[in-house]
């Protein structure tokens, strides 16, 4: 560390939003952040917890230590989950210090060329629709021909992780639109626009679905406009900042002319950006009214349907439900009771929660593609959480989490659905 006197080495971050000394300030380091980091409870390198990135973004700022090598590697290994934020006691802005550092880490670090084909490969595929719907052919043909097996014995790790994360295809779907006006049942209550999402929308199509049907249920006139793309979540959290800005400068544009009470999202990663988009945008004069403006409008459905009083008759659903928490529905965007409340208003279903809440499945973005093994003992681990509770049902509402866990749990036994969907089959009566 620098003494005091002395003269401290240029920074090694650039001057392009680097992490703030106030809020690397914040940190008293005083290891309550410890038992709820991910890493830490796999690894207990004091370089893999919060307080440990934040000393080394600490020596980073103070030109004490280059990005490359060690900074970047322990960096890499954060899933971001911000689950240090909320069990913090002082109140450490990590989401900040980490979103301001791995753009950092993007723009001077070189990384291999397999290394960064890689990555160029995830965005080159998963913010586009179209592109998705193409995989999702070969997607069919994959499983249909049972090629699992084989990939299993001959890919490489990050290979094997994505091609097991593989949902199952259905073309129908793959492929299918949503209305984009959906009418309330009985008088309207809230008029609301639903952002239907990419991979959402390709390989989650019946929760987009569940979701419309459920909010004109309960009084909701739904819009989902068609020329709507993906949110910039995944460029936010993996540190592509010009590919989140890009993003959500075409989402404000889809949604601000729409004469909307809520911006409704039903996948926590997208909401929790969505929410940021005021930070995101803050410095651009043309747009950072418009991204607090839009920003104010963003709720996750769970948090709409709570503050409506429940209008539409439920049909008991006698099971007893695992309540996984999506960590950028809890931690990041602090919504945490108001999905079990409505949960409990279908007759018939006890909510459970799962030991260890707090510690993420590994799922965290793209982060089970691009650290495999790590995710792998994470979802492990979760799995077993799970199975310790003897549900009848898990749901969760982020579908990287679905299909992490489900992964994990290598069973047909345990259905796993996003609480929209019980909700809708409640409603409906389906069983």
């Amino acid at each position: 560390m620098t003494e005091p006197g002395e003269r401290q080495a240029p920074s090694s971050f650039d001057a392009f939003h680097p992490p703030s000394r106030e809020l690397l300030d914040d940190c008293v380091h005083c290891g309550f952040c410890l038992p709820t980091c991910p890493t830490y409870q796999l690894w207990g390198e004091e370089m893999d917890s919060p307080r440990g990135r934040i000393y080394l973004m600490d020596l980073a700022e103070r030109g004490e230590i280059e990005l490359q090598g060690a900074f970047t590697e322990h960096i890499d290994a954060c899933l971001g989950c911000m689950a240090c934020v909320t069990s913090c006691p002082s109140g450490v802005q990590y989401d900040r210090l980490l979103e301001a550092t791995r753009p950092q880490i993007e723009r001077a670090v070189p990384r291999s060329r397999g290394e960064r084909l890689f990555r160029d490969g995830i965005f080159a595929l998963f913010p586009h629709r179209r592109r998705l719907r193409a995989a999702a052919v070969f997607g069919v043909l994959y499983q249909k021909l049972r090629l699992s097996r084989v990939a299993e014995r001959v890919l490489p790790p990050r290979l094997r992780a994505a091609q097991s994360l593989l949902p199952p295809v259905r073309l129908r779907e793959a492929f299918a639109g949503l209305p984009r006006r959906v009418r309330p049942s009985g008088p309207a209550r809230r008029r609301v626009a639903l952002l239907s999402g990419c991979v959402q929308d390709v390989f989650f199509h019946e929760v987009n679905a569940a979701t419309q049907r459920v909010l004109a249920a309960e009084g909701c006139e739904v819009l989902t406009p068609r020329d709507q793309g993906c949110c910039g979540a995944l460029g936010l959290h993996a540190g592509r900042e010009e590919h989140a800005v890009e993003r959500a400068r075409r989402t404000i544009e889809t949604f601000e002319r729409l004469p909307v009470d809520d911006i409704v999202v039903n996948v926590a990663g997208c909401g929790s950006s969505m929410k940021e988009y005021g930070t995101l945008l803050a410095d651009d004069p043309e747009w950072a009214e418009r991204a607090r403006a839009l920003s104010a409008k963003v709720r996750d459905v769970s948090e709409v349907l709570a503050d409506l009083e429940p209008r539409a008759p439920r049909h008991p659903v006698e099971a007893r439900v695992a309540y996984h928490d999506a960590c950028h529905l809890r931690h990041a965007q602090g919504v945490w009771s108001q999905p079990r409340q409505v949960l409990r208003t279908i007759p018939g279903v006890e909510v459970v929660d799962l030991p260890d809440a707090e510690l993420c499945c590994g799922s965290a973005g793209v982060y089970n593609l691009l650290q495999p093994e790590a995710a792998a003992d994470l979802g492990r681990r979760k799995a077993d959480n799970v199975r310790s509770v003897h549900p009848d049902l898990l749901v969760t509402a982020n579908p990287g989490c679905l299909l992490q866990i489900a992964r994990h749990l290598d069973t047909d036994d345990l259905p796993l659905q996003h609480p929209v969907q019980l909700l809708d089959r409640s409603i409906r009566g389906v069983p």
